[in-house]
């Protein structure tokens, strides 16, 4: 079996480094090849890197909460380049202002990333989701359900 590359930085202004630092090491650690692009990466940047290394995920990362105008079109990009099929993740504090977690992932869902994560996410939710979602793609599904 090929050994999945993911993508990871840090999305837009942002120049937290520390969490997508322990991040990069936890999917090494999982066995996933990883393409650390760090902060301050525009998105074309992230979809550039993902064409270049057949990247099977793109993880985002944003905690400044501006992510949600960093992701406009994000999903996009992907499919501009031929990556409509890629898995899509973003996580951090992810909105200005006070919303809902609920609010805050349907924004992400309808910006059509597979998966958005809370502040305080656990890096094992993230590896678990990994790996239900590249199984459920090898039986012809976009995400495992929940």
């Amino acid at each position: 079996m090929k050994q999945k590359t993911i993508v990871t930085g840090v999305i837009g202004s942002d120049t937290h480094i520390v969490g997508n630092r322990i991040l990069t090491m936890a999917l090494e650690k999982a066995g996933f090849k990883v393409v650390s692009l760090g902060a301050l990466t525009p998105a074309p940047d992230f979809v550039k890197a993902a064409v270049e290394t057949d990247a099977d995920a793109i993880l985002v990362s944003s905690l400044y909460g501006q992510g949600e105008l960093d992701c406009r079109g994000f999903r996009d990009l992907c499919v501009e380049a031929g990556l409509e099929n890629i898995l899509l993740y973003v996580g951090g504090n992810l909105v200005v202002g006070k919303r809902s977690w609920d609010e805050t992932h349907k924004t992400y869902a309808d910006m059509e990333f597979d998966r958005a994560a809370p502040p305080g996410t656990r890096i094992e939710t993230v590896l678990d989701w990994l790996r239900r979602d590249f199984e459920a793609r090898e039986h012809g599904n976009r995400r495992a359900i929940a």
